[in-house]
């Protein structure tokens, strides 16, 4: 019999506590929580920022001046920018409770009796950002840059919570009037983590935003966490698991496996399994090939399954330097911002400000076996999961076997990469979750042994 706690977490009742807005004129607000039908909250390690779409009817009774009500776009008014603090709490008394700014207001439909309008809804670093540039020089650790564009009010100016992996490689730049987001995407790209083995064999941050605040962290660090829940997927028609195996936190309710390797020539055109990257050198007309093989990283990897997918040896090209899918050109960044007084800029003029041979095609190579295998999967709402996050799933396997098992291949960790809180006032909330890894096969437990 599953336990109390257990059960709680396949209730769909989601209670939406609060949905102020506040006017931009004037310092009025009004709570819709009355008017609103559905509630879609985004999270994903793919966006600098979290996104909410708030679905609300209006009979044109919502704002009442004197003797006349209006409707909340025409009486508050709606115009763009508008706050919105809501406070939502999932069936385990989980909540989730943050601060949002309109940036888009949708009239999707309308008749003589109501009104329908959507709200698009994103953090406010969301907007900062559009009206910050960089412009300044950063010397040091790409950590230290990150955390730095963050949190000075020049730029982004947040308070909420970071969560940044140191980075082992340092990096000098200047801003170039770019943007604080895609500054911080640009750098992600060119980032060693701080693990036993990763140099010359991984690289690549992700940048993203949760409730819980901002992360800057290596993709590896990020598959070789430990899980934070265990999911089943069955076809027992129990809706409220009271038949969950013990060792689940919840029951699967809808599951689909929409990708298992990819499409191997997409795969091959990005570089997934091998690349090769031709460098020049302007100062000594050096020119070099470097090569670099998944097989070639694979024991240094922190994998989230047991082994990266293994293509038809038919297709190996044979000779040295030969095996490869796709060629990037870079020039050797010699000599750029060094830092220092005048002597030591000139000691410094021939050291790179870059290693491409230790970064680059690693961080091509990782960034797409991150998507190898890709599922989604429906759950009851459960606030406490987010983006980033690794979860172990099981699922029965095909087969004639006698005795159903679980399936080997597709089951075990995968990562959060893209969720969904869905909550509708008749349906009650669901959580959508896509979840990908980079290799196949099972590793690990659901318990928590």
């Amino acid at each position: 019999m599953a336990s109390e706690k257990t059960v709680l977490r396949q209730v769909r009742e989601v209670n939406i506590a609060q949905c102020i807005i506040e006017s931009n004129t004037g310092g009025d607000q009004k709570d819709i929580v009355d008017l609103i039908t559905d509630i879609y909250y985004y999270e994903s390690i793919l966006e600098p920022s979290i996104r909410t779409n708030i679905i609300y009817v209006d009979t044109g009774k919502t704002i009442q001046k004197g003797q006349i009500t209006q409707t909340l776009i025409e009486g508050l008014p709606l115009q763009g920018t508008e706050s919105v603090k809501i406070k939502i709490t999932d069936g385990n008394d989980v909540k989730l409770e943050f601060e949002q700014f309109v940036t888009q207001i949708v009239p999707v439909g309308q008749d003589t009796t109501k009104s329908v309008v959507t709200l698009d809804l994103v953090s406010e670093e969301g907007i900062i950002n559009y009206k910050t540039k960089i412009n300044q020089r950063f010397d040091g650790k790409i950590s230290e840059h990150v955390k730095k564009i963050l949190t000075d009010k020049k730029y982004l100016g947040t308070e909420k919570k970071l969560d940044i992996e140191v980075t082992e490689n340092t990096y000098n730049f200047i801003g170039n009037q770019k943007r604080p987001f895609y500054s911080i995407l640009w750098l992600a790209k060119k980032s060693i983590p701080s693990l036993q083995g990763a140099k010359q064999n991984t690289a690549g941050y992700f940048f993203y935003e949760t409730s819980e605040g901002f992360k800057f962290k290596s993709i590896d660090s990020l598959l070789s966490q430990e899980k934070k829940k265990s999911f089943i997927y069955n076809q027992t028609p129990d809706s409220v698991g009271e038949n969950l195996p013990s060792g689940y936190s919840a029951k699967i309710l809808e599951h689909s496996v929409d990708d298992v390797s990819g499409d191997i020539q997409s795969k091959l055109s990005m570089g997934t399994y091998s690349t090769r990257t031709i460098l020049f050198d302007p100062f000594n007309c050096y020119y070099e090939v470097i090569t670099k093989e998944s097989e070639e990283t694979e024991k240094n990897l922190k994998l989230a399954g047991k082994n990266l997918p293994k293509l038809n040896p038919r297709f190996i090209r044979e000779g040295q330097k030969q095996e490869y899918s796709r060629t990037q050109y870079m020039l050797v960044d010699k000599g750029t911002l060094p830092t220092g007084d005048t002597k030591q800029q000139i000691i410094k003029s021939t050291e790179p400000n870059f290693d491409p041979k230790n970064i680059l095609n690693q961080s091509v190579m990782r960034y797409n076996q991150m998507f190898n295998t890709k599922t989604n999967i429906t759950i009851t709402a459960d606030f406490s999961l987010h983006a980033g996050d690794i979860i172990f799933i099981d699922s029965p396997e095909l087969s004639n076997k006698n005795t159903q098992e679980l399936n080997k291949q597709f089951g075990g960790k995968y990562l959060i990469a893209d969720l969904c809180h869905y909550i509708n006032v008749l349906k009650g909330g669901y959580t959508k979750l896509t979840l990908v890894r980079d290799s196949l096969g099972k590793t690990g437990s659901f318990t928590n042994d």
